[in-house]
């Protein structure tokens, strides 16, 4: 059974506040346990205004207190910004905080600039070639690997699934060598999403941690009780990628009524290549979209996102987008009995 899951990234509003996007990120992460939600996941970024996630650890033990029974992590860590050694420590004390609850997705883009990287006082020189000696050093901290020199406390023993993440193919080759689960990026650089999961497919090699390939991929929806209500919530987030490409982020902005439809050409394309992953309208356009992805990908789990302003719109659009999902999970496995 398809697994439905949420992926915040704690944005912050035009106008306001950090504390305010902590204590929304909280609510809507309390929200999400209620409806049902599977995981709630944060990712890092740096150097983004609109964008509160940066200490993870932190938002995700601040989360961790707003809720009870929900999975909480990274999605995610960007691993060249840190040495494995404090990443094995902050998950382990998360777990220790709240046990059998916490991810850990692992990235190796810095999720940042040179200006940034510099500033975090990491040498990334080693380049992709350092990530899957980076992840399995960590694997390495968590199992208490008489071999390492210096142990994690807390961390040692952690049992913290640890998953791959990715947009192009290495990420797919990588979790699939190490037999880890795999997490697609496809809410925003959806190109690869299909070669990618063939081959994470094809080359898995079972772990200790994993038998089978596990495959989640992100999906943005944008829903409300109307089409045209769905479609002013989006331009949010449309704003938002149209300001990070021409070199201008911020806050997250407010609606725009026909945004879009004024947008030049080239820009009305970008987004529709880096939004095609997307699902906008009411809780009928989002179950058809979802059940349409699903026949496609035959993914093990969706990660939902989606930057509204509104506090209370992004609630009721997750719900939306949660009861749309259960339906096309349910058609889904209607299908699946009447073909067997």
């Amino acid at each position: 059974m398809t697994r439905i899951s949420l992926l915040d990234l704690v944005p912050v509003r035009e106008g306001d506040s950090v504390a305010t996007a902590f204590a929304n990120a909280a609510d809507l992460a309390a929200y999400a346990e209620q409806l049902g939600y599977h995981r709630y996941w944060v990712a890092e970024h740096h150097g983004m205004p609109g964008i509160a996630s940066a200490a993870t650890a932190v938002v995700l033990a601040h989360i961790g207190h707003a809720t009870s029974s929900i999975r909480i992590g990274a999605g995610g860590i960007m691993l060249p910004n840190h040495a494995p050694l404090l990443i094995a420590e902050q998950f382990g004390t998360l777990e220790a905080l709240f046990p059998g609850r916490i991810d850990l997705g692992l990235g190796r883009a810095p999720g940042s600039d040179q200006r940034v990287a510099q500033a975090i006082r990491r040498n990334l020189s080693g380049g992709a070639d350092q990530f899957p000696r980076d992840v399995m050093e960590l694997q390495a901290y968590f199992a208490d690997d008489d071999r390492q020199s210096v142990q994690a406390t807390p961390g040692a023993g952690a049992d913290i699934p640890i998953w791959i993440l990715g947009s192009s193919l290495y990420g797919a080759q990588l979790a699939a060598a190490l037999g880890l689960p795999y997490a697609f990026a496809s809410h925003f650089a959806p190109a690869a999403l299909d070669e990618a999961i063939a081959i994470y497919r094809r080359d898995f090699r079972p772990s200790a941690k994993l038998k089978y390939p596990y495959v989640m991929a992100g999906y943005n929806v944008f829903a409300a009780d109307t089409v045209e209500q769905a479609q002013l919530i989006a331009t949010s987030m449309q704003q938002a990628f149209v300001r990070l490409r021409t070199g201008n982020p911020g806050k997250l902005q407010p609606p725009v009524p026909g945004y879009y439809e004024e947008l030049p050409m080239q820009a009305q394309a970008m987004l529709a290549d880096v939004l095609s992953v997307s699902s906008i309208g009411t809780q009928v356009d989002v179950e058809r979209d979802i059940a349409a992805f699903l026949r496609r990908t035959q993914v093990d789990e969706l990660i939902l996102t989606g930057q509204i302003f509104d506090p209370a719109a992004r609630k009721h659009s997750f719900a939306i987008a949660m009861a749309a999902a259960k339906q096309a999970i349910a058609q889904q496995a209607g299908a699946s009995r009447e073909t067997a």
